[in-house]
């Protein structure tokens, strides 16, 4: 540029800087399309090498490779209600997964939402029945039941779940969102500096209290049905006592929870051996508890009670403890204050054709 200065007349020189300038800026936009087009060719790329990846995982898993052992094959899938003790259960399945050697996966969906979308639902249908490096797997989540039979697959998981007073898990929750538990203490709550109590806000009909939000436990295990999540609908309520009874094989309550542990250690001990002793003895399935709990007044507990919401989510409780004392008095037996499992109680004989 310095010689032209020199040989051009001012006139050309200022034409050919404005030239040159324009030539850059039309470069670095080449530069810039050919870049952006790279980046979108390595994307499709990848996008192409996961697909690669999946579909040789699916051929692979249909190739005549020996099945797992039915007991190795096992899912069990805890669809767990918020404020039920729902943590302290979880955390005996991670302290026990090492020893008794099976995975744990925690299902956390956007923003706690309980229901799936379609995909979702397919999606993880597919990841827990084919996943067999996590197999065999206990996972957990606050989601609403899935009915594995509608999306075409071999094997149904074991459902387990726990449930507890409505309006007793309904206090626990209102009071964690404002003040947390001794599990993560320092973690900012949703409503955290809201110090109104619970008998306050139901006195001045809160929404945070008020018996709609009573509806959970009957949803949960009503599942993806849209009438499910219809408050105080009758439909829910007995398709909940349908699913609870055909197909959960346990549920518990929160009241009695470690006779439920008993339970599932002497029905599943292939995950939960050992679990009765530490529930007894451990820290660590003991350390949620909500800070700052104040037990209702009666007033507030009979306005509550006098909602059709109430009635029917405490007619689910009552029927699922019910059910689970049915269970129960045919599993164990009482004596000198301590629970004991029943030994195995039947037998086989008749064996035809004889054995030589």
């Amino acid at each position: 540029m310095g010689l032209l200065r020199i040989m051009m007349p001012p006139k050309f020189q200022l034409l050919a800087v404005m030239a040159f300038g324009v030539a850059m800026l039309f470069i670095e936009n080449q530069i810039q399309k050919l870049e952006e087009s790279r980046a979108k060719l390595e994307r499709t790329m990848a996008r192409h090498e996961v697909r690669e990846v999946e579909q040789r995982q699916t051929r692979d898993s249909l190739r005549d490779s020996p099945a797992l052992p039915e007991i190795e094959d096992l899912i069990i899938i805890y669809n767990r209600v918020p404020k039920t003790a729902s943590t302290s259960f979880t955390n005996i399945a991670y302290d026990l997964c090492g020893k008794n050697r099976f995975h744990v996966l925690h299902i956390n969906t956007t923003k706690n939402n309980p229901v799936m979308s379609l995909q979702d639902q397919m999606r993880f249908v597919r990841n827990v029945t084919s996943w067999r490096e996590m197999k065999p797997g206990f996972y957990h989540g606050h989601v609403a039941y899935l009915d594995f039979t509608k999306f075409g697959v071999k094997g149904k998981p074991v459902y387990i779940n726990i449930v507890r007073d409505p309006i007793e898990r309904l206090v626990s929750y209102y009071y964690f969102l404002r003040f947390g538990d001794d599990y993560r203490p320092g973690l900012r709550r949703r409503k955290q500096g809201d110090k109104k109590t619970f008998d306050e806000c139901v006195s001045s009909g809160g929404s945070d209290c008020a018996p709609e939000k009573l509806w959970l436990q009957i949803p949960f295990f009503c599942g993806h049905y849209s009438e499910c999540w219809n408050v105080g609908s009758r439909w829910a309520l007995e398709q909940a006592k349908y699913n609870l009874v055909n197909e959960y094989l346990l549920v518990g309550v929160t009241e009695e929870l470690e006779d439920f542990i008993m339970m599932l250690e002497a029905a599943l001990p292939r995950f939960f051996r050992g679990a009765t002793e530490l529930y007894r003895t451990g820290k660590k399935s003991h350390l949620r508890k909500t800070s700052e709990k104040k037990p209702p007044t009666k007033e507030s507990i009979s306005k509550l009670q006098q909602s059709n919401i109430w009635k029917m989510e405490n007619e689910f409780y009552e029927f699922a403890l019910e059910q689970f004392q049915f269970v129960r008095a045919h599993s164990v037996r009482e004596k000198d204050g301590e629970l004991y499992l029943l030994a195995q109680n039947f037998f086989y004989e008749k064996i035809y054709p004889k054995v030589n």
